[in-house]
């Protein structure tokens, strides 16, 4: 039960706090909150509250009698302007209030009372023309008369047609605009469309609200509802599954949104497979198919019908090597072209491609290893939790309340693993050129990482050693305390690292204004002329737009990514 299509009229963001459509964060502090104490769970419950289905149809009745009450309309009435306006009651009171006659219009609701069906002992079916008794004639508030079975004909057939349809029945007489609703369902339907039609009204609640949306744990039947003002978007289920609130992807604080959709771009596209082909293939001189070089010797031949021979290293025709150029195993030719920068551009562009695979590959490689950490970990937290901490109780004759500490090493495991993975995505997209940025985020990175390998070697290998004891060690409250510290520790660095990701790394810009605010000083102080540092000292950025989607700066006066050749946006 979740929504295959999250987008809603642009006017329905009028009525949404503005935090529901930033993409990033607005914690000030870039405090990360970690799921392995209380305090930390306290605060997260604050930002969502998970909604099981009897929940979301608590709120949904509560919602209909709020409207029905205030705008003293029958429940049926209620339901359907609630539908229309996606569920936000204080837009439905609004457009209510601003213009009465225009909503019942736009919704199909009657100005007036109801309008009986004519009083006369047969009616004739405006479906099927045939004539029977009053009593077995059904209609809308319009009064418009149909027979029973084409009423139930009529709504089975939109309810199969899906949820599009049901939710918006109208009269089926082609003049007549007035709503269909649960009332008349219940009465005409059979069992199995009443069902069908309640399930689609239930869905309608959450995929046409804004506040709520269904969790995308695989089986997961639960909503969230976001409170409003949180500057996190980090959800975790009652089903154990993380996500972010915004864009439904799987948690992936502190690396925004847009970064993890431009990532995950990437590793479904085939920008990789072209970028591979551009850095391990060449194109035959003659045909222009791609050859990829599977033996050591330089003598290439083409693929029938092209039959081409060529030499791998300049692409001459083999009819003009010999002993002059440097035979089967180099060419001269080449070599020298390459020692005078004499490349021609698709040499260039190959040597770009190959450097670019390599940079992806070094942080999906990263991105993914820490991903399959994740993962194991999350089996070893299973199984402490399951079976290892009831052996560990026995083995050291302690409570497993005592034992807290293992079960918070392995899910600060589990937590790092994903924020560690997350933030090769983000050093992926860091720009090359920003150096000082660069080495304080690979700093920041290499210090959490080492603090959790650390702690992950201690939690999985050296308290293997305590379960396979079978009595009790006088080392184990030794290595409780250096447990709980290393958690401590390494729940530290990762706030750290968190913190400086999510501003932006703001601490660098500012030491390096002080750096540039002092060189000036001090050029000031030397030669009265206060020069700054020149284009030597870094790449200038006016001459060099980033591709979006590999990160290759290129020169400005293109408008094709020279790297992946993706348009300049």
């Amino acid at each position: 039960m979740r929504s295959e299509d999250d987008t809603h009229d642009a006017n329905d963001l009028d009525y949404i706090d503005d935090d529901f459509v930033d993409n990033e964060s607005d914690d000030e502090d870039g405090y990360y909150d970690f799921l392995d104490n209380d305090e930390s769970d306290d605060r997260q419950q604050q930002n969502y509250i998970i909604l099981s289905e009897a929940d979301i149809q608590h709120h949904q009745e509560e919602d209909i009698n709020r409207v029905s009450t205030i705008l003293s309309l029958p429940r049926a009435a209620a339901c359907s302007l609630l539908r229309h306006y996606n569920w936000i009651v204080s837009r439905v009171t609004d457009e209510w209030f601003a213009d009465e006659e225009n909503t019942r219009r736009v919704v199909g609701l009657l100005e007036k009372k109801p309008i009986e069906m004519p009083n006369s002992p047969e009616l004739t079916c405006g479906i099927c023309f045939e004539d029977y008794p009053r009593d077995r004639m059904n209609s809308t508030a319009c009064g418009h008369p149909f027979c029973s079975v084409c009423w139930r004909a009529y709504i089975g057939t939109s309810i199969r047609d899906g949820p599009g349809w049901a939710l918006s029945l109208r009269c089926p007489d082609p003049s007549c605009g007035v709503a269909v609703g649960q009332d008349m369902v219940n009465l005409l339907a059979t069992d199995e469309d009443k069902e069908k039609y309640s399930r689609y009204l239930l869905r309608s609640y959450v995929e046409d609200n804004k506040k709520i949306k269904w969790c995308p744990g695989r089986g997961c039947d639960y909503a969230v509802e976001f409170v409003l003002g949180s500057g996190s978007y980090d959800v975790c289920c009652n089903c154990s599954y993380g996500f972010c609130w915004n864009c439904t992807e799987e948690a992936h604080r502190p690396v925004d949104c847009s970064t993890v959709a431009k990532w995950m771009l990437k590793n479904s596209s085939e920008s990789a497979n072209m970028n591979w082909i551009s850095a391990n293939s060449k194109p035959c001189p003659k045909c222009e198919r791609p050859i990829e070089k599977d033996h050591g010797c330089m003598h290439m031949t083409c693929t029938p019908p092209c039959k081409f021979e060529f030499c791998w290293l300049c692409l001459g025709a083999w009819s003009d090597h010999g002993e002059s150029t440097g035979g089967f195993y180099a060419c001269n030719r080449y070599e020298a072209a390459k020692q005078e920068g004499t490349y021609d551009e698709s040499e260039n562009r190959r040597e770009m491609a190959k450097k670019s695979l390599e940079r992806y590959t070094h942080y999906y490689e990263r991105w993914a290893t820490n991903e399959s950490s994740r993962q194991k970990a999350l089996v070893d937290l299973h199984s402490m939790q399951t079976e290892k901490l009831e052996k560990l109780s026995d083995i050291q004759s302690l409570p497993a309340l005592q034992l807290k500490f293992t079960t918070e090493a392995w899910l600060q495991i589990v937590e790092c693993r994903r924020v560690l993975k997350w933030t090769y995505a983000y050093g992926f997209y860091l720009p090359e050129h920003e150096r000082a940025k660069r080495q304080f985020f690979e700093y920041l990175q290499g210090e959490a990482e080492s603090g959790l390998e650390l702690l992950h070697q201690c939690a999985e290998k050296e308290l293997q050693v305590y379960l396979d004891e079978e009595s009790p060690s006088k080392h184990f409250d030794d290595f409780l305390t250096k447990l709980a510290n290393l958690t401590s520790v390494t729940r530290n660095y990762f706030e750290n690292l968190v913190r400086a990701l999510e501003t932006g790394l703001k601490d660098v810009e500012a030491i390096d204004q002080q750096a540039t605010c002092s060189r000036a000083s001090s050029s000031k102080t030397m030669d009265g002329k206060g020069r700054g540092s020149g284009p030597s000292d870094s790449m200038d950025d006016t001459n060099h737009w980033l591709c979006d989607l590999c990160t290759y700066a290129n020169l400005k006066s293109s408008n094709i990514c020279q790297m992946c050749q993706q348009r300049r946006s």
